[in-house]
């Protein structure tokens, strides 16, 4: 099947969203539940993986599906497909703060590994499989970054920073030491490995975890600083069913609150 070949446009600064502009007769898929909205001629298509050719065929589908099972990511795909005469558009948007980063497959070669939550929607004919990490201590120690997607294909995939996003080139050699779960996506060509801290203290006090990422170039790295786990801990801790405090817990309608809900 022939890569579509889309034009785009991205609105907002904090919380983006993404707008592809669709030909007759051409497609888009985007990760379930990342739908913004849609133009009327637009037709929603939810099928088994992410219907790429390499999918073809009812086990090739399964196959695909399961991967993504694995990586946590839902079954399912939607498909948008202009069924008009006239171009039409439909948007995607991520579910926390952050960027939304093109990226041009056919410009790095035709493939990319991404973390698995970091997907948010590509052109039609892109094949999206599970790539875990083959060495056995990153394996074992790499937690968000041992199970990656591998994105294959000559066409467009947009996907999501959390917070700020940094892009950096490496050169031959260059080390780059990031959190596990601050990295976005790279080329194959970047070695990812998993480092330990190196002190005993740092790894038990500086809140940091016990290892990091130590991706070595050359090639591309894209680098988030706000985890979409690291965003779920910090609400999970201050909520006050968690034993977090609530921000008006100095205040008289914090105390009110309180007294209604009966902690007084």
């Amino acid at each position: 099947m022939a890569m579509d070949v889309i034009d785009y446009q991205i609105f907002g600064d904090d919380m983006q969203y993404v707008e592809v502009e669709l030909d007759p007769g051409e497609a888009a898929v985007g990760e379930a539940g990342a739908l913004y909205y849609m133009e009327d001629d637009v037709s929603m298509d939810t099928i088994f993986g992410d219907g790429s050719a390499a999918q073809s065929g009812l086990l090739g589908k399964l196959l695909g599906a399961g991967k993504r099972l694995i990586t946590g990511e839902s079954l399912f795909t939607t498909v948008y497909l202009n069924q008009g005469q006239r171009k039409r558009r439909v948007a995607f948007a991520a579910s926390y703060p952050g960027k939304i980063v093109p990226v041009h497959l056919l410009e790095l070669g035709g493939t990319l590994y991404a973390q698995k939550d970091s997907f948010l929607a590509a052109a039609k004919g892109v094949s999206l499989s599970l790539a875990f990490q083959k060495k056995i201590g990153t394996g074992l120690f790499g937690g968000e970054g041992f199970i990656m997607q591998k994105l294959d294909g000559d066409g467009y995939v947009f996907l999501h920073a959390g917070g700020t996003l940094t892009s950096r080139q490496l050169q031959p050699g260059e080390v780059l030491r990031v959190d596990t779960g601050c990295v976005v996506a790279y080329q194959p060509t970047v070695d990812f490995d998993i480092e330990y801290v190196g002190k005993l203290k740092s790894a038990l006090f500086g809140g940091e975890g016990l290892f990091f990422a130590k991706l070595t170039g050359p090639g591309h790295v894209w680098l988030q600083s706000l985890p979409l786990s690291r965003l779920a801990d910090r609400i999970v801790a201050a909520s006050p069913k968690a034993g977090g405090s609530s921000t008006e817990q100095g205040s008289l309608l914090g105390g009110l609150d309180n007294i209604l809900d009966g902690k007084d």
